[in-house]
């Protein structure tokens, strides 16, 4: 299983800050150390002409060359820098990478990405560019152009199941019929005004493992009987746990596990290629949320070894 990071930009964040960016390398050594079958790679940054498919000229470039507003910054949560800038850009590449590996494979990987806050002309809650949303944007233009004019066109899900509503992702594809956004999320949680997505779920606070199982199983059945998609991106969000000072749920170990288990497994069923991306975790304890998303590796590659054993 194809694994992509940019985990050597570290962004040179003020002592303090609740970002925990620490947790990408702390996962990327754990995933060396512990699951031997997966590739790790480095990913390449997202050029102007693939951010653009989501993005608005005057944004990227305003990114890229530092000259952003301040106001917009402190919307995204984070100084401007060189590094920032490049970081941004690789995360969307990783996903890209990802989406192209998991034609070929079937399950691949992005450590970072679920920058599901940033919208065409602006970033928020952490999220500079949108990757998934450039990267569904980037793979239906390739399946076009691989496939020719006749060829049916590719739809794709986004499954976004960090804690938090897929604002920017929702907006970005609101009259975009051949991307359906599906949230399951926290109703009394950031982002306070939120957009529509095809599929929004509200859970209140201290929702458990029973009853946002119950609510994803739910979900899955109607954006089934809507939707068609020919590519999942995943975003499997660490926050929904019970020790995530943002999150507000309360899903243990065995009920994130479970969750991540059913949305492989439901892809899986239906031979949808899958990526996914590591979105959202802000634990009490780092090691929780790394421990999160190392246990997503964990289903990750049992789902991998499948699709492996099926080309044979």
């Amino acid at each position: 299983m194809q694994v992509y990071y940019a985990t050597q930009f570290v962004l040179p964040l003020p002592a303090g800050h609740r970002f925990p960016m620490a947790k990408y390398q702390l996962l990327r050594d754990r995933l060396a150390a512990e699951l031997p079958g997966i590739e790790l790679m480095q990913a390449l940054p997202a050029t102007d002409g693939e951010l653009a498919l989501a993005h608005s000229p005057a944004y990227i470039a305003a990114i890229s060359n530092g000259s952003v507003d301040p106001k917009l910054m402190r919307e995204i949560g984070f100084p401007w820098s060189e590094a920032m800038a490049e970081r941004a850009r690789r995360s969307v590449g990783a996903t890209i990478a990802a989406c192209r590996a998991t034609f070929k494979e079937g399950v691949a990987a992005n450590i970072a990405g679920g920058t599901h806050h940033a919208y065409a002309d602006k970033g928020g809650g952490f999220c500079v560019f949108n990757d998934a949303a450039v990267a569904s944007r980037l793979m239906q233009a390739e399946w076009a152009r691989e496939c020719g004019p006749h060829a049916r066109p590719l739809k794709v899900a986004i499954v976004d199941l960090d804690v938090h509503q897929g604002n920017g992702t929702a907006r970005v594809f609101r009259d975009d019929p051949s991307v359906f956004t599906l949230s399951l999320h926290g109703q009394k949680n950031f982002p306070f005004r939120k957009e529509a997505s095809d599929l929004d779920i509200d859970l209140p606070d201290g929702c458990g493992d029973d009853d946002y199982l119950h609510a994803l199983e739910r979900a899955l059945d109607e954006l089934e009987q809507r939707f068609e998609p020919g590519l999942v991106i995943y975003l499997a969000g660490a926050d929904p746990h019970e020790g995530d000072r943002l999150g507000r749920l309360k899903l243990t170990w065995d009920g994130l596990e479970a969750r991540d288990r059913r949305i492989f497994d439901w892809a899986w069923q239906r031979r949808l290629p899958l990526a996914f991306a590591m979105a959202g975790g802000y634990g009490a304890r780092i090691e929780d949320t790394v421990q999160v998303q190392v246990n997503t590796f964990r289903v990750a590659a049992e789902y991998a070894r499948r699709w492996q054993n099926l080309a044979r």
